[in-house]
C-alpha cells in the first residue's frame, strides 16, 4: 500500500526550505533591527480563545480544526490554532501586560480546514505585532517594517492597500443593523462585495446610495480621503474622527516615501481589526495583510490596551522569490574521503573547516568530487591529507591540518590541537 500525506498539508522541499529560511532570516533580521522580539505560542489553544465576541468570524471557527482534550472523565474542547495574533494576545495577557508596551513577532505555522482539498490546511507565518500604542506612527511603523522585509526579499511591484476598519463598522452602525449582521455585512465588504448594503437595507436607498459611493471610491492619496471627508462631512459627521485618523495615517506613508491605493472593499479582513486595515499585493497575489485591532485583548480579559500587526503569508512569498535572491554566499564545498582507521583526524578536520565556514561532506556513496571546491583525502600512512583543487586539478599533499588550511589560505590562528 502506498504510503500518502494527509490531504491539505505538503512536505517542503530541500529548495523549499531553502526558500522559507531565506524569507525567515530576512524578517527576523528585519524585526530585531527594528526592537522587535521573538515569541512562540503553542500549536494547541483552547477553543474558547477563538469564540469570544469580536475574534474570529463565524466562517472562519466552522473551519477550525477542533477536538477534545481529555482530562481523567472530562474534557475541554482544543483547535490547532486557526490565527496567529489572538495566541499573542493571550501571552500578552498572560505574562506580558506589566510591560506596557511591547514589540513581538513570530514565525509560526497556522491550521484552517478547506472542505475542497485543493487549498492547504496548514500555513506559515511571520508577524509582528506592536502592542501598547494607539497611533498613526504606531500603524505607520507596521507598514514600513513589512515593505522593507518584501523590498529586501527582492520583490517588485508590490501594491499597499488602505482600508479602515472604524469607518466600516460607522458606515453599518449608521444602518442600525444586528451586531451578527454588522459582522456579516463587514465581512462581505472586506471581500469586495460592496453590494452587500444595497440588499438588507432596500427601504433606506438614499443612506444604502450615500454609503455604497464611499466604498466604491478609490484613490491614491490622501486628498481623495479629504475629498470624501469634506462631501460626507455635512451628511455623517460620527464619520470625522475615523476619516481624520485615515488621513494622518496616509500622511505618514506618504512621507516614508511609499505608494499606497485607498480602497475600503479591498481585501479579507478579520472580526478584530477596528482601525487602519492593509493589505500587500504582488500581482494578483495577497502575499500579507495586518491592521489595528484595539478592543481585542480587553475583550479577551485582558486590560484597555491598543495593538496592531501584521502577517506575511510564507507559503505566497515562497513561489515568488527569484532564483537568484536564492543564490548561496560564495562558500566553498569540500568532499572528504577518508581511509581505514584514521575517523578521528578525518572528523578533526572536517570541523576545522567548518568553523572557518566550508561545507564539509563525507564521501559515502559514490558522491562524484567534480560536484565540489575541493576533494580532500584523509589517508592512514603518510603524507596524511591529499587536498585536491577541482577547478585547476591541483594536487597538494600535506602532514597537518594548519597545512590544510594554509593551502586554502585560512591557516589563522589554528593550532594542531583544535582538532587532536
Amino acid at each position: 500500500m502506498k504510503v500518502e500525506r494527509c490531504q491539505g498539508f505538503n512536505d517542503l522541499s530541500p529548495e523549499e526550505m531553502a526558500r522559507f529560511r531565506l524569507i525567515e532570516g530576512v524578517f527576523r533580521d528585519r524585526c530585531l533591527k527594528c526592537g522587535y522580539q521573538e515569541v512562540r505560542t503553542p500549536t494547541i489553544e483552547y477553543l474558547y480563545l477563538f469564540t469570544s465576541v469580536g475574534t474570529l468570524t463565524p466562517g472562519m471557527l466552522r473551519r477550525v480544526y477542533s477536538f477534545l482534550d481529555w482530562d481523567g472523565w472530562s474534557g475541554e474542547r482544543v483547535v490547532l490554532k486557526p490565527d496567529g495574533t489572538i495566541p499573542i494576545a493571550r501571552l500578552y495577557i498572560d505574562s506580558l501586560s506589566e510591560k506596557g508596551l511591547a514589540r513581538l513577532f513570530y514565525v509560526t505555522n497556522v491550521f484552517m480546514f478547506d472542505e475542497t482539498g485543493k487549498k492547504s490546511r496548514e500555513r506559515w507565518q511571520c508577524g509582528a505585532e506592536l502592542i501598547g500604542a494607539n497611533s498613526p506612527m504606531a500603524d505607520a511603523e507596521l507598514i514600513a517594517l513589512v515593505l522593507d522585509v518584501l523590498q529586501r526579499l527582492g520583490l517588485k511591484n508590490m501594491e499597499l492597500r488602505l482600508s479602515h476598519a472604524g469607518l466600516l463598522r460607522a458606515l453599518l452602525a449608521k444602518l442600525e443593523l444586528s451586531h451578527s449582521e454588522q459582522d456579516r455585512i463587514f465581512d462581505q465588504i472586506l471581500d469586495g462585495d460592496i453590494e452587500a448594503l444595497a440588499r438588507i437595507q432596500p427601504d433606506k436607498p438614499e443612506l444604502v446610495a450615500a454609503l455604497t459611493l464611499l466604498l466604491d471610491m478609490r484613490g491614491k492619496s490622501s486628498g481623495f480621503l479629504k475629498n470624501g471627508k469634506a462631501l460626507f462631512s455635512q451628511k455623517l459627521p460620527e464619520f470625522k474622527p475615523y476619516i481624520d485618523n485615515f488621513i494622518d495615517i496616509c500622511h505618514l506613508i506618504e512621507a516614508l516615501g511609499c505608494d499606497y491605493k485607498i480602497d475600503l472593499a479591498s481585501g479579507k479582513g478579520f472580526e478584530y481589526y477596528t482601525g487602519v486595515i492593509f493589505h500587500l499585493f504582488i500581482g494578483e497575489e495577497n502575499v500579507g495583510g495586518g491592521g489595528r485591532y484595539d478592543d481585542l485583548i480587553p475583550i479577551m480579559g485582558g486590560k484597555d490596551t491598543p495593538a496592531a500587526g501584521f502577517a506575511l503569508y510564507l507559503d505566497r512569498l515562497m513561489k515568488l522569490i527569484k532564483p537568484e535572491v536564492l543564490s548561496e554566499p560564495i562558500t566553498k564545498r569540500v568532499l572528504v574521503r577518508v581511509a581505514p582507521g584514521v575517523m578521528t583526524q578525518a572528523f578533526g578536520i572536517a570541523n576545522l573547516l567548518r568553523e572557518v565556514g566550508y561545507i564539509v561532506e563525507f564521501a559515502l556513496k559514490g558522491e562524484e568530487a567534480a560536484d565540489y571546491d575541493w576533494l580532500l583525502e584523509v589517508k592512514g600512512k603518510k603524507p596524511l591529507f591529499v587536498l585536491t583543487d577541482q577547478v585547476s586539478g591541483k594536487e597538494s599533499t600535506v602532514e597537518s591540518a594548519t597545512g590544510v588550511l594554509a593551502l586554502l589560505g585560512c591557516e589563522g590562528d589554528v593550532t594542531e590541537d583544535s582538532f587532536a
